[in-house]
């Protein structure tokens, strides 16, 4: 798995929900699937007069999600903003030849009510619960740095092997002190939650 498998993955899923956060703080997720794919980003369209593209121009965080039928979940999280003005029309021409269903929906020049934003900057977090023990890892697009997430075991560790045998993913190997195969925890805590000595630690700390 890379980068662009999981773009390439995205496209295939098409509907995809974009989540942003309201004016008054609560939680906005929709879906949207007039979204071009190029290798170094994603453009997408909307309407100005949307309460979605004023969150975008406000703030311009937003969190990507897709969920393939092989039970894979890729989760975009980034930064979109407006391309130029310049270029507007040329890639509302381009999303809206690869959706054709758009022309119904924003008939002739009612599309020019249009904006379309881009994501070139972002993690990307692929997770897949279809295989055994489930598989995860994290992507970097373009200036991104990618967050640290799970647990990790600590030289206070006395291996006594609890943390191992609660394990749900059996992902937790002995060792001196035992140690956690990251790319397969399911970042769930019951390792920390059972360690007799807390020498689990979440990573982040």
């Amino acid at each position: 798995m890379d980068l662009q498998t999981c773009l390439q993955k995205l496209e295939y899923v098409g509907v995809l929900n974009f989540a942003t956060v309201g004016e008054d703080g609560s939680p906005q997720i929709r879906n949207i699937s007039a979204i071009h794919y190029e290798k170094d980003g994603l453009y997408f369209f909307t309407a100005r007069g949307k309460d979605f593209c004023r969150q975008l121009l406000g703030d311009g965080r937003v969190q990507i999600l897709g969920y393939t039928k092989y039970k894979e979940m890729i989760r975009l999280s980034g930064r979109a903003y407006p391309v130029e003005d310049d270029m507007q029309d040329e890639w509302i021409d381009t999303i809206f030849a690869e959706q054709p269903y758009l022309i119904n929906v924003y008939p002739g020049d009612t599309r020019k009510i249009g904006i379309v934003f881009a994501i070139k900057d972002a993690e990307i977090e692929y997770f897949n619960l279809g295989v055994n023990p489930i598989f995860r890892e994290t992507y970097s697009m373009g200036n991104v740095t990618k967050s640290v997430k799970g647990y990790h075991i600590t030289e206070k560790c006395i291996g006594c092997g609890t943390c191992k045998k609660h394990c749900p993913q059996k992902c937790i190997k002995e060792g001196t002190p035992f140690h956690i195969e990251q790319e397969h925890c399911l970042h769930c805590g019951s390792c920390m939650e059972h360690c007799p000595v807390q020498a689990v630690i979440r990573r982040k700390e």
